[in-house]
């Protein structure tokens, strides 16, 4: 199965949803602020997640489009909320929405794209109380994405920060919502309770394989292969697990070039390559990667629960593409 080709057949079919949902709206400066990141492309992750759960319970993926737009608008908000806070430049390549339209449009545009992820979920077409239940889960996983921003930014302040908060901060800032992708898709397909856990375990697993793999490439990757500013997590103080797992084993010299350098906004580049540096010296980068395939690993096996089918093994071969993609 070519996971790439299956990806984009739906990620193509899910743009052109999104697309009319997205389409008009005045006043047009707003919407074409509102319109720039999502419409920018992006590799549709989240709505896929959903999309091929609701295929592997054998539901009718018409179903969950409507959720599927309402999960890509709320990544979208994030995104243009967090390149605010994060002084990001690019983003998809692209100038971040606070640079081509201004910071008090960009934070309007996000306000809006949270209001029309509502809108959306409304579309879905399901008996009340199942539907109940669904929108109370998209409430409550993006009240923890909020809850998991601020640790993050809490985090940057912070001396230290032990592996179990770490993995606390990344499961509320982004395996809920991955875990909800897949448990609300299975939902609405029509999935047993037994195919719905398995769902919700494997979107919280795999959600924190890929969030840790992400943590990893804006360490290492460069910034065109990224498309987003290169150094920022070093300079912003970001705890990542790769971070965490250095700050909590560096000593010496090690610890007093940390300190020095880590968290510092003014670091310079041949001071963010001696952190990099550090970081492979003390293998905290083959340990943010062998737990990263742990998550994955266990994402797989909990799919055992679910009978076989193509869309169980996308769901397989989308796990471990979510730690082999390179941007």
């Amino acid at each position: 199965m070519d996971i790439d080709f299956e990806l984009k057949k739906r990620a193509d079919f899910f743009n052109t949803q999104l697309e009319k949902f997205l389409d008009g709206g005045n006043p047009e400066s707003l919407y074409n602020a509102a319109r720039h990141l999502p419409l920018a492309g992006g590799k549709r992750l989240r709505p896929c997640f959903s999309l091929i759960s609701c295929e592997a319970v054998k539901g009718d993926i018409i179903k969950v489009i409507p959720l599927a737009i309402a999960l890509e608008l709320i990544h979208n908000f994030t995104l243009i909320h967090d390149d605010i806070m994060d002084k990001s430049k690019l983003r998809r390549n692209l100038p971040t929405v606070h640079v081509k339209f201004g910071e008090p449009s960009a934070i309007n545009a996000g306000d809006l794209l949270f209001i029309k992820a509502f809108e959306s979920m409304h579309n879905i077409s399901i008996d009340c109380s199942i539907f109940k239940n669904v929108e109370f889960g998209f409430i409550d996983f993006i009240k923890e994405i909020c809850e998991g921003q601020q640790l993050d930014m809490d985090f940057e302040n912070k001396q230290t920060v032990n592996e179990e908060e770490y993995l606390e901060m990344i499961r509320k800032k982004t395996a809920v919502f991955f875990q909800f992708a897949a448990e609300a898709g299975a939902i609405i397909g029509g999935g047993t309770q037994d195919e719905i856990n398995a769902l919700n375990e494997y979107g919280l697993n795999a959600g924190l394989g890929f969030q840790i793999w992400d943590d990893y490439l804006d360490i290492s990757s460069d910034e065109i292969t990224l498309g987003k500013d290169i150094g920022n997590d070093i300079r912003n103080g970001k705890k990542t697990l790769i971070a965490v797992h250095c700050l909590n084993n560096a000593v010496g010299d090690d610890k007093e070039l940390l300190d020095r350098i880590f968290g510092n906004i003014n670091a310079a580049e041949n001071e963010v390559r001696q952190v990099y540096d550090l970081f492979k010296k003390l293998k905290s980068i083959d340990y943010a990667k062998n737990t990263a395939l742990n998550y994955i690993s266990t994402a797989k096996n909990v799919l055992d629960k679910l009978p076989d089918s193509e869309a169980k093994q996308l769901l397989l071969e989308l796990a471990d593409y979510s730690i082999k993609r390179n941007k």
